[in-house]
């Protein structure tokens, strides 16, 4: 049986012995759902914050208010300082965020249901990535989980141990 993306995310972050937190908000915590499914995700896991409201972006995360003004919480901006500021909050080696609109309601012209952006932090730099997907709310979320694991896991394998 081929093992899951988490159980190999769990290989490469032990091997490499880096610990990892989330910043979640359209996802509800299901990227941290998945990284924990792993018997002994602890010891790479270090924790995740919900920040659904734009107030705990904020205050938890440390999300410049003029991001959100001028960006929206739905940006490579938001996801950029969400993944930044829980890495720097849990104190881990990796930060990993996502913001999106899961839908039904929440679109706009401009942000369309299932726009997504998902960032990683690390000391390589900080990055998001833009995925629009075409699902209903349940499967907007789990594709943008699974997009935020896979974004892991090409980072995780481009750092050599």
């Amino acid at each position: 049986m081929e093992p899951s993306l988490a159980q190999e995310l769990a290989v490469l972050l032990r091997e490499r012995g880096l610990t990892i937190a989330a910043a979640e908000s359209a996802t509800g915590g299901l990227v941290s759902d998945l990284i924990t499914n792993v018997p002994g995700s602890s010891d790479y896991f270090k924790g995740s914050v919900v920040a659904y409201d734009n107030e705990i972006k904020v205050r938890v995360l440390g999300v410049s208010r003029e991001t959100l003004e001028r960006y929206g919480a739905v940006s490579y901006q938001t996801a950029d300082e969400m993944a930044d500021g829980v890495r720097k909050l849990m104190n881990v080696d990796i930060g990993l965020s996502t913001t999106g609109i899961a839908g039904p309601t929440g679109a706009t012209p401009e942000k369309p249901v299932g726009l997504f952006y998902i960032g990683i932090s690390s000391a390589f730099g900080t990055k998001a990535a833009e995925h629009v997907f075409g699902g209903d709310r349940l499967q907007n979320k789990k594709s943008a989980a699974e997009a935020a694991l896979i974004m892991l896991r090409e980072h995780l394998l481009k750092i050599v141990t």
